[in-house]
């Protein structure tokens, strides 16, 4: 019961919480491009790697 009567005297006080502000995304720099390249020309040269293998059977 004690644990009921404070949660309901908070109640009024995280109503009057500070509304949400959504973080705005940074711009990518050029390592970060870099490796993205780099990352998506591995992952297609493993997948032509899977396919030759599985194209074998």
């Amino acid at each position: 019961m004690r644990y009921l009567t404070f949660a309901l005297t908070m109640l009024p006080v995280s109503a009057l919480a500070a509304p949400y502000d959504r973080p705005l995304p940074q711009a990518q720099s050029a390592t970060a491009e870099l490796w993205f390249a780099l990352a998506s020309v591995t992952l297609i040269a493993a997948l032509y790697c899977v396919h030759r293998v599985v194209s074998r059977r």
